[in-house]
């Protein structure tokens, strides 16, 4: 009989419920991890207690999810969510059940679930519960709906991303006929609010297999809320740098980068802006101008659009506008200062990864002219460190205050005086002195 390691707690909580004459069980995600070795990120119990029975039996609980049956029993500080067996009504929404049964059978329990590998059941006394086969599943390398998979995503359409995800965090399948129900029901996420959508989303592309967006794409689920990659994995680059279409460049891109969001997000928009700035010259080459600055236009919209959060917004955006910079100029201690004060000195090295990861996906054309050119970018990056240049305001050797002492008013023309100052200094360094910043202000007759 297969073993699983119950945490402390877990045990404990089990315990004072059958002996109060209840069932219990660990259940989902926690049992399909640990078969799968892996450490559970939380711990979620079913049994056929009421939530008040529930309540009565420990010290301390919070009603945090009653209504459908669900109290967190707090135990050394950290909670364990125990929820009582139950049926769910109609969907009519196809996110959220109008209502709830409580109910005393496991097997109906389980059987409201989505995929097989997350049905499963597990306490000591009686062992593993898997009445749909999800063991048998995950050594397969499957994800498998629960029963009728048209009804398992009629119910929550929600369900149809995390197929995806799951497959994609644990480098599975999805079963045939999964994809087809996925396929076919696909319009429903609609009825899903971006927050979920994109919560789910960022799981696959931070997962091992980012590549899973692909089939994403096949199945139809980013038409529903990120047409635009649709867009890219539809535009040929007939470029010599290139040979890809933009959007399977795209994922390439996505698997070269580490699983950092920032990264991860900017390499799935860096080229968004292709296909709108796309045209063929007379030498019958796609030509791409001015996609950075439209494709971090684009990326602001697409990320309001989707719930990120504004500190996230700003960063992705600015990777995507200086993501193809310096690949056309040449390379000097001068162009890098002023593209680490552009882009900012703790964001620059994500920049130099973003680019690396670029030029991976992209054919060996020039590919060693393009990574000489990265080695400079990094060479005077970390000399710009090691001598501690000026490369922002903080950096610069006056400040408002002492532009005020020496006779400027407060205002925009100061602010401009200052910003001047540090143009001056990005070019040459050994400027950055107060005597000499000031000595300039006179030249220029702000002084």
């Amino acid at each position: 009989m297969l073993k699983i390691s119950l945490p402390e707690d877990v045990k404990f909580i089990m315990k004072v419920i059958a002996q109060a004459g209840f069932e219990a069980y660990a259940v989902g995600g926690c049992v399909r991890d640990s078969i799968l070795g892996r450490e559970p990120e939380d711990w979620d119990i079913a049994t056929s207690a009421a939530p008040y029975q529930v309540k009565a039996l420990f010290h301390r609980t919070i009603d945090t999810g009653i209504r459908h049956g669900t109290v967190t029993v707090m135990l050394h500080r950290t909670g364990y969510e125990v929820t009582t067996y139950r049926i769910d009504g109609e969907y009519l929404d196809g996110r959220h059940p109008e209502s709830v049964r409580f109910v005393s059978s496991l097997e109906e329990d389980l059987r409201r679930r989505d995929f097989t590998i997350n049905a499963m059941a597990y306490n000591d006394s009686r062992g593993l519960v898997d009445l749909f086969g999800g063991r048998r599943d995950l050594e397969q390398g499957l994800v498998r709906c629960v029963g009728n998979a048209k009804d398992r995503f009629e119910e929550d359409a929600l369900r149809i991303l995390r197929a995806v995800r799951f497959s994609a965090q644990l480098g599975y399948q999805i079963h045939p006929f999964t994809r087809d129900a996925m396929r076919s029901l696909a319009p429903n996420l609609k009825k899903v609010s971006m927050e979920r959508i994109q919560m789910e989303f960022m799981k696959l592309l931070l997962s091992p297999h980012p590549e899973y967006l692909e089939q994403m794409y096949e199945l139809g689920l980013t038409a529903q809320f990120l047409p635009e990659f649709d867009v890219m994995m539809e535009t040929e680059q007939n470029n010599p740098h290139h040979c890809y279409t933009v959007g399977v460049h795209t994922v390439r891109v996505v698997q070269a980068v580490p699983g950092d969001r920032v990264l991860r997000l900017a390499a799935l928009f860096h080229d968004i802006g292709k296909p709108a700035c796309r045209w063929a010259g007379e030498d019958h080459v796609d030509h791409f101008a001015g996609h950075a600055q439209v494709g971090s236009d684009m990326t602001e919209q697409i990320m309001r659009r989707m719930k990120f959060d504004n500190d996230t917004i700003r960063q992705v955006c600015c990777l995507v506008l200086y993501h193809d910079m310096g690949n056309d100029v040449s390379i000097t201690p001068e162009f890098v200062r002023f593209l680490m004060r552009d882009v900012g000195v703790e964001l620059y090295p994500k920049l130099m990864v973003l680019k690396d990861a670029d030029v991976a996906a992209q054919s060996d054309y020039q590919a060693e002219e393009k990574r000489e050119n990265h080695r400079r970018l990094r060479q005077y990056y970390e000399e710009a460190l090691e001598r501690g240049y000026c490369i922002n305001l903080k950096g610069l050797a006056v400040k408002g205050r002492d532009l005020i002492d020496a006779g400027m008013q407060p205002g925009t023309q100061l602010g401009e005086a200052l910003e001047k100052l540090l143009d001056e200094v990005l070019s040459h360094p050994e400027w950055n002195e107060k005597r000499t910043l000031l000595g300039k202000l006179k030249e220029w007759g702000y002084l």
